[in-house]
C-alpha cells in the first residue's frame, strides 16, 4: 500500500498517537483533545496530496533547502498550528517533538503493515521531505510569534514603568526643595538622577519596541535650528565633563523642519559615546555645515582605529563591537535609535574611522520625509 493511501486510511489511529504525545508535554495538561490534535489532520491532508503528486528534481531540490510550499490552502495549517501551540505556552522544542512523534508513528505503523517495497522507498523520502517542510513553516511562525510577544511585553513593560518612575521623581524634586538639610537635599539629588538614568532607558526601550513592532519612531516635526540644539547640548556635556574640551564648529544655515527633541536625543547620544570610547584626555569635535538642500553635522573622537565591520555592528540593537565592553545605564541601544531618528527624518547616519579619529556623521534633509 502507497503511503499516502496508508495515511489516510489509518488517520484516527495516526492522531491518536498525536494526542496522546501532545497531551503528555508539559505545557499540554489543561488542553483539551481537540487542541492536542490541532490542525494535526490538515497537516497529514497536505503531506498526502504532496505525496499524490508529481514531482521534478528542481522542485525536490527546493523543498530540501526549505524554499517550496504545499500545494493548496492546507499549507495554513502548519502554520496555525505553530501560533497556537506558541499561545499555549509550548516552547520550539516541544513543539517540533511533536514532528518528530508523528513522524515515528507514520513510518512505524506502515513498516509493521506490511514489506516495503520499491515505490515504498521514494514514498518515505517523499515523506520525510514533507514533515521538514511543515517544520519549517511552523518553526518559523513560532519564532515569530514569540518575538511579537516578547516586545509586546516589553512594550507594555516599559509604558507602565513611567506612572511609578513618574511619582518618584516628583516626590524626590519635592523633597529637594523642602530645605530639610543637606542630607536630604543630596538624597532628593541622588534620586532624581536616577530617575533620570531609568527614564533615558524607558525612552530607548519604547523606542526600540516601536521599531521591532513596525510602529515607526514618534516624530513631531516644527521649524528648527540645529545650531542652538548643538550648543544648549554642548554646553550641558561641558558642564557634566569639566575634564574634557568639547570642541565645536558650526558653518552655514543650520536651519530645517525637524523634530527638536529627538535631535537633542542624536547628539546627546554621539557626543556622550565619543566622550566614553575616545582616548582618555582627548579632545571631542562637533561641526555641523549647512548645505543647500540639507545639513550636516559629525561628531568625533580620537582612540584606536575600528574595523569597518565592527562600526558596521554599532548600529545594531543590543549589539556592540568586541572593543566595546557594556556600559552601567545602557542598553546598548543609543547608536541604533540615532540611525532609527535620521532615517525617520529622511536623512541617515555612517561611522568612519582611521588614522585614529573616529566620527559619526548625521545627514538631515530640510524638509523632513517624517
Amino acid at each position: 500500500m502507497r503511503l499516502a493511501d496508508f495515511i489516510l486510511r489509518h488517520m484516527e489511529e495516526i492522531l491518536v498517537r498525536w494526542e496522546a504525545f501532545a497531551g503528555a508535554l508539559p505545557n499540554a495538561h489543561s488542553m483539551s483533545v481537540a487542541e492536542l490534535r490541532d490542525h494535526a489532520e490538515q497537516i497529514l491532508g497536505a503531506v498526502c496530496k504532496d505525496l499524490a503528486s508529481p514531482q521534478t528534481t528542481e522542485a525536490r531540490d527546493l523543498k530540501g533547502k526549505g524554499h517550496a510550499l504545499p500545494i493548496d490552502a492546507t499549507e495554513t495549517a502548519a502554520q496555525t498550528h505553530a501560533l497556537l501551540r506558541a499561545r499555549a505556552g509550548f516552547d520550539i522544542n516541544e513543539m517540533t517533538a511533536e514532528y518528530r512523534a508523528l513522524r515515528a508513528s507514520v513510518l512505524g505503523l506502515w513498516v509493521d503493515a506490511g514489506d516495503p517495497r520499491g515505490t515504498d522507498l521514494a514514498d518515505m523520502l517523499r515523506f520525510n521531505e514533507a514533515i521538514d517542510q511543515a517544520i519549517c513553516e511552523s518553526v518559523s511562525f513560532f519564532s515569530a510569534e514569540q518575538e511579537r510577544a516578547r516586545n509586546l511585553l516589553l512594550g507594555i513593560l516599559g509604558h507602565d514603568m513611567r506612572n511609578p518612575l513618574n511619582a518618584i521623581q516628583l516626590t524626590a524634586h519635592h523633597l529637594k526643595h523642602l530645605n530639610a538639610g543637606d542630607a536630604v537635599s543630596s538624597a532628593a539629588g541622588l534620586l532624581i538622577r536616577s530617575g533620570t538614568r531609568m527614564r533615558a532607558l524607558l525612552d530607548d526601550l519604547t523606542d526600540f519596541n516601536r521599531q521591532r513592532l513596525g510602529v515607526g519612531l514618534y516624530i513631531v516635526p516644527s521649524q528648527s535650528d540645529l545650531r542652538d540644539i548643538l550648543e544648549d547640548e554642548v554646553q550641558q556635556l561641558r558642564s557634566a565633563h569639566p575634564d574634557r574640551e568639547i570642541e565645536l564648529d558650526m558653518v552655514g544655515d543650520l536651519s530645517g523642519k525637524w523634530d527638536e527633541g529627538r535631535l537633542h536625543q542624536v547628539v546627546s547620544n554621539l557626543v556622550v559615546n565619543a566622550l566614553r570610547y575616545g582616548t582618555p584626555g582627548s579632545t571631542v569635535r562637533v561641526t555641523a555645515n549647512g548645505l543647500d538642500d540639507e545639513v550636516r553635522f559629525a561628531v568625533e573622537n580620537q582612540g584606536e582605529s575600528i574595523t569597518p565591520s565592527a562600526l558596521a555592528r554599532f548600529f545594531d540593537p543590543l549589539r556592540r563591537g568586541a572593543d566595546r565592553p557594556p556600559q552601567e545605564g545602557s542598553l546598548g541601544l543609543g547608536l541604533f535609535i540615532c540611525g532609527e531618528v535620521a532615517k525617520a527624518h529622511g536623512g541617515d547616519i555612517h561611522a568612519t574611522s582611521a588614522d585614529g579619529a573616529t566620527a559619526f556623521t548625521v545627514r538631515l534633509p530640510r524638509a523632513s520625509a517624517a
